[in-house]
């Protein structure tokens, strides 16, 4: 499970043979982003991918409250490059740092969008538009840039130049690649690798790289192998046909506990049928926490054993101390929100949302079973809630600790389905595939997809919801000022009163908002920041499931963007 790699000349960080383009300006008065700072960030930055390592999507600032938000006004915007988006800005010292499609990154005067340098990772220009990366991260003097074929790069914050190139990947293993930036532990770069659908002769991993030097300190296999703890959960299959468990999304760290907490994704393909075991498939759909230092697994938690659906676990770890507790909170594509204790993994509780039709859950165990008429053969159609894009997806929850509440993403959606066989070699595996993919309407939805709502922790009650016909499509953003934030496909972006759920503003964006909305200031205005991208950002399911139920309504294809907005002077 646990591979320790020597930090050999072949392992250690090299300077590669990357390049960007000619440095155009310095940032200047930089200042390193410490541990410290990352665990305590100032109020005006944004410095990792949920704001703070916890994973809140919470801000402290309050210039911008619900009194005034209706104010709100777009003072500047940027493009970005062509292909798949879906940002997440960060921002110090006055200076927003932006993922591009392509792997391309940017530094921008944050105040007014001015440019300041930019980088380009050297790659095939046809692959540039299909390479996405959700988020960066910043430590020390360094931009810390995951590329779309595993490599984790350490960019000077002030110029763009590469200071070290790592290849994440072991050596001679092809196909593995990043979406999402990474987690910076103690000094640790923490990141997940995707890919992992196809049959290879090894597993997926999460990785471990020192966040100075770049080396690789270690990988943890995502699936378990045989011969090893949960090996036998996959039954007889040999390595090589064990496929998923990928971890995408970027993980939380609890410096307290001193645990880095992942979701791992479902394992491959989707069917159990065509996956040749009704095994649980550990270390799929999981939550690990792993010691950042050694890579160490000191727990897991498998929230859907065996799943056959495409269930999807692998997102947001959310880390809430309350009432004596320290939790960790989570929501996959079922919409069952899970608390877990995050020193022991023990389970705490399980709020199953009521709109799915493909599990039982005791509430008292956190024990899932599958219902009897949901597991299919290979070529069976099924009817099921949700569809493969889940309910609850890469839309990221965000918390308010004034109200106790997630404010959670939700579109509402069911498919009906036939799942595939797969080839049962090496390069072979994949999803599986459906046939005759159908999208509906859910039964408590009829003719509206997005629906957002606020959840109390403590008793899992829904304080407000709000429902729109177009779906909700970007993570949720809340802030000292009472309020919270949030975009749709069908271009707008909303701020709503936390407490109660009342619209406060609307404003309209040139193409579907898109990504994960941040909050910052520079010299004592606060902006809010938001990303656009193409129907064809994200994920197949942004532009085929509303082309299937919502026809009427249109995006243009083209328009990746950043929209800032402020309160006028």
């Amino acid at each position: 499970m646990l591979l320790r790699i020597c930090l050999t000349l072949l392992a250690c960080a090299t300077l590669a043979f990357v390049s960007s383009v000619p440095t155009y300006a310095q940032v200047r008065n930089f200042s390193p982003v410490t541990d410290a700072v990352l665990q305590n960030p100032d109020p005006g930055d944004w410095l990792s991918w949920r704001r703070t390592l916890d994973g809140w999507g919470y801000s402290p600032l309050d210039e911008i409250d619900t009194d005034n938000v209706g104010d709100l006004r777009l003072v500047w915007s940027w493009g970005l490059e062509a292909g798949v988006s879906q940002t997440t800005p960060v921002v110090h010292d006055g200076v927003m740092y932006v993922a591009n499609p392509g792997n391309v990154v940017q530094a921008l005067d944050a105040r007014n969008g001015d440019f300041i340098w930019e980088f380009r990772y050297e790659m095939d220009e046809r692959r540039r538009a299909g390479a996405q990366m959700r988020s960066l991260a910043i430590y020390e003097d360094l931009v810390i840039l995951n590329t779309v074929d595993a490599h984790v790069v350490g960019l000077d914050a002030r110029t763009g130049d590469v200071r070290w190139d790592t290849p994440a990947a072991p050596p001679g293993q092809e196909g593995y690649g990043f979406s999402s930036g990474p987690v910076i532990a103690d000094g640790v770069i923490v990141a997940g690798l995707r890919g992992c659908e196809r049959f290879r002769e090894d597993t997926c991993y999460i990785i471990g790289v020192d966040g100075q030097s770049g080396q690789v300190l270690w990988r943890t296999s995502t699936v378990a192998r045989p011969g090893e703890r949960g090996g036998d959960t996959w039954g007889d299959l040999p390595l090589l046909m064990r496929a998923g468990s990928d971890a995408w999304i970027p993980g939380s760290y609890d410096p307290v506990s001193g645990l880095v907490f992942y979701g791992t994704s479902q394992a491959k393909p989707w069917s159990r049928d065509a996956r040749g075991t009704d095994g649980d498939a550990l270390y799929s759909n999981s939550t690990l926490a792993l010691d950042p230092a050694t890579g160490e697994m000191r727990w897991y938690f498998q929230h859907i054993p065996g799943d056959s659906h495409d269930m999807d676990e692998t997102f947001e770890r959310i880390l809430i101390d309350y009432d004596g507790k320290q939790s960790v909170f989570s929501m996959g594509k079922l919409g069952i929100l899970w608390e877990l204790d995050r020193v022991t993994g023990a389970f705490s509780n399980a709020v199953d949302l009521g709109y799915q039709n493909i599990v039982d859950v005791d509430t008292r165990t956190g024990v899932v079973t599958h219902r009897e008429d949901m597991i299919s053969d290979v070529g069976e159609e099924l009817y099921f809630c949700p569809s493969t894009g889940g309910f609850k997806s890469l839309r990221a929850m965000a918390y308010h600790p004034d109200t106790t509440a997630l404010y959670v993403p939700l579109n509402l959606n069911c498919e009906t389905a036939a799942f595939l066989p797969v080839e049962q070699r090496l390069g072979g595996g994949g999803t599986g595939g459906v046939r005759g993919r159908q999208n509906h309407f859910h039964p408590d939805a009829p003719d509206q997809l997005g629906e957002f709502q606020a959840l109390d922790i403590r008793t899992g009650e829904t304080l407000w919801k709000q429902r729109r016909r177009a779906p909700y499509n970007t993570a949720a953003l809340t802030t000292a000022g009472g309020l919270v934030f949030i975009g749709d496909w069908e271009r707008y972006v909303f701020a709503y009163d936390a407490r109660n759920g009342a619209q406060l503003w609307q404003s309209r964006l040139s193409t579907m908002a898109n990504g994960y909305p941040i909050t910052y200031a520079v010299d004592g205005t606060q902006y809010i920041a938001f990303g656009a991208g193409s129907p064809l950002g994200g994920s197949s399911w942004t532009s085929l499931l509303p082309a299937d139920l919502i026809p009427e309504m249109k995006n243009p294809r083209t328009g990746n963007a950043i929209f800032v907005y402020a309160l006028p002077d």
